[in-house]
């Protein structure tokens, strides 16, 4: 038998996993599409979660659970710890198994199923808290500062992109907190897009040319900050990411897992893995991905899954036959 040689088995792992682990997301997209727009974002969460972790446990891993939906006794559903898999490949798994429960209960757009696997060690352990965020594509990637002023990035973004600040768009959270974000980005000509939810998908539009984004800027959910990181590093896209600690709680929580909330947590800090896979699959339709569309007895999902060290990105469109009798005229 041969012996593999490091780089061999650094692109083997994502070699054996990458279409697995884009088959993990398109079953928790179908699972929770069955939901969508009914108003239930319980229902949607729990479909989605529970076929995701039963398509894990049936993967060649080893996994451990370290974004998820909280701890063991706050979420029973693929929790922050929780073991999945029996088998040879030891990872570090980030999940949403839902993003975007309320907009996919509404049938609004922009609902996704996302994951990231990484070697152990791969993908920071964030806490649950929110991080304010700068996520730029691959053109401006290492040229930007989440502590210069608003203006000074938008400049520096708009010359990377051969373009003047008029003609970017930028992605902001609608929230009352980043009122003052709005105002300044629109002051300086650039123009914004404002989201309900979902700020991965976000961050991974900027990534991706042709989608009409430039930029993320505003404050989210740390844990989503991760799996943005892992999409970045495949798309050589970057983030950059603080920690805000909202009380004396949360920062006590923070000292306890080494965090620091001063500090700018780079794609690298965020995701330093050097194997990662990562795949989204639509559920509700969006500029990106396009949402689960089902049809007499079956479905067709679209999922966009990546590899950091196999350098691949595929965009998948599938045609699933749920039932025995399924018949489908296949269309483009």
């Amino acid at each position: 038998m041969t012996k593999r040689t490091s780089d061999s088995a650094d692109t083997s792992f994502e070699h054996a996993l990458v279409l697995e682990t884009a088959r993990v997301t398109e079953g928790a997209a179908l699972a929770a599409s069955r939901f969508m727009g009914l108003g239930d974002k319980n229902a949607v969460d729990g479909a989605g979660t529970e076929a995701m972790r039963s398509l894990l446990n049936s993967l060649d891993i080893r996994g451990t659970v370290v974004i998820g939906e909280g701890e063991m006794d706050e979420a029973p559903m693929l929790y922050i710890g929780e073991k999945v898999g029996n088998g040879q490949y030891e990872v570090d798994i980030a999940v949403d198994p839902v993003e975007g429960t309320n907009v996919t209960a509404k049938g609004l757009p922009n609902g996704l199923a996302v994951i990231a696997l990484s070697e152990k060690g791969g993908l920071m352990h964030a806490p649950d808290c929110y991080m304010e965020k700068l996520i730029v594509p691959p053109p401006a990637a290492g040229r930007v500062n989440l502590d210069w002023p608003v203006e000074a990035n938008l400049s520096v973004i708009a010359q990377s992109l051969e373009r003047d600040v008029e003609d970017l768009m930028i992605t902001i959270l609608d929230r009352e907190r980043h009122a003052d974000l709005i105002q300044r980005v629109r002051a300086t000509g650039a123009r914004v897009k404002l989201i309900g939810d979902g700020d991965v998908v976000a961050g991974l539009a900027v990534g991706v040319r042709g989608t009409g984004v430039h930029a993320l800027m505003g404050s989210g959910g740390a844990p989503e900050g991760v799996l943005s990181a892992a999409a970045c590093k495949c798309l050589g896209a970057e983030i950059q990411g603080r920690f805000i600690a909202e009380d004396d709680a949360m920062r006590e929580r923070f000292a306890e897992m080494g965090v620091n909330e001063h500090r700018i947590y780079s794609t690298d800090d965020l995701a330093p893995g050097k194997q990662i896979v990562f795949s989204a699959t639509g559920i509700t339709y969006g500029e990106l991905l396009n949402g689960v569309r089902r049809f007499a007895g079956g479905a067709r999902t679209h999922t966009l899954v990546m590899g950091h060290a196999s350098r691949v990105v595929r965009f998948i469109d599938t045609v699933h036959l749920e039932e025995d009798n399924a018949r489908v005229t296949i269309r483009v």
